[in-house]
């Protein structure tokens, strides 16, 4: 297992200062936020790309995933949707706004053969007003072929991240997901604080989807409470998570998201790594 972390703990700097911060807080790699402040992919210049392909380079850094999660910079096409953080979505029963953010996931994916990044996460958005949870379901199904599409002709996987709150908001609707495509280039975003929120057995949950987990996202959570902690904060039993991804042969990167902490970002991420590093699960 690997650590890297999110670029959206460093939500009050650039991308470019953020690689800085992370490479001197002791990292080899970092998860790229492909949203303000540090890209807005349908408007990234190619120069831009190659600065970042460049420090990457100079700072021997790896990118663990793009986060495509979220799409605050191209949020004007739903500003009456009412959501202001998971739209335009791929679920919106407007097509006009789904083809919008399968534009920004096809340049996300773009940017991840750019930055040498192995994965792509997204998350499903909500059902708003008007769009029944079935129909949903099926305008997802529909974004997610297009951006299979894509991703396969590129060798970039899709991880599909659930989030309590969204359509897709636990292991089973994942796993339905995951079972309506079946094909070796999608796969989950698998965030450990998720799962331990909604009470969702760890080990378990990493042992059901194997060989699917394209990225862990992992903070602590307490109290099931839906806050991204520092790992060793809340009541997460680490050692439990890691023999389980050790016994699957998990050899991708450990991805910490604690975007809470941005007031001190480089504090958060140094304690993150130096309680992480404590377990023996690590090379």
């Amino acid at each position: 297992m690997r650590y890297a972390i999110s670029s959206n703990v460093y939500t009050r700097f650039s991308l470019l200062e953020s690689i800085e911060r992370i490479h001197h807080c002791g990292y080899s790699a970092l998860e790229i936020l492909a949203d303000f402040p540090h890209v807005s992919p349908l408007d990234v210049t190619y120069h831009e790309a190659k600065q970042v392909s460049r420090l990457l380079e100079q700072r021997g850094m790896s990118v663990s995933n793009i986060n495509a999660n979220t799409a605050v910079c191209v949020f004007p096409l739903a500003q009456n949707s009412g959501e202001t953080i998971f739209e335009p979505s791929l679920c919106n029963r407007k097509e006009e706004v789904r083809l919008q953010r399968i534009r920004y996931t096809e340049r996300c994916i773009d940017l991840a053969v750019e930055w040498g990044a192995s994965c792509v996460s997204i998350t499903s958005g909500k059902c708003l007003a008007g769009n029944h949870p079935d129909q949903a379901y099926e305008f997802l199904v529909d974004s997610i072929s297009r951006i299979l599409q894509y991703a396969e002709k590129r060798n970039i996987r899709i991880g599909m991240e659930y989030e309590p709150g969204l359509l897709i908001e636990n292991a089973n609707e994942a796993q339905r997901v995951l079972e309506t495509f079946d094909c070796n280039s999608f796969g989950i975003n698998l965030d450990i604080g998720h799962a331990e929120v909604l009470g969702e057995p760890l080990a378990e949950t990493i042992q059901r989807f194997n060989e699917k987990i394209t990225n862990i996202h992992l903070e602590d959570i307490r109290g099931h409470k839906h806050y991204h902690l520092i790992p060793g904060e809340g009541d997460i039993h680490f050692e439990a998570v890691l023999e389980a991804l050790q016994s699957i042969g998990y050899d991708r990167y450990i991805t910490f998201e604690i975007y809470p902490y941005s007031d001190d970002p480089d504090g958060a991420a140094k304690r993150a790594l130096a309680h992480m590093m404590n377990y023996n699960y690590t090379h």
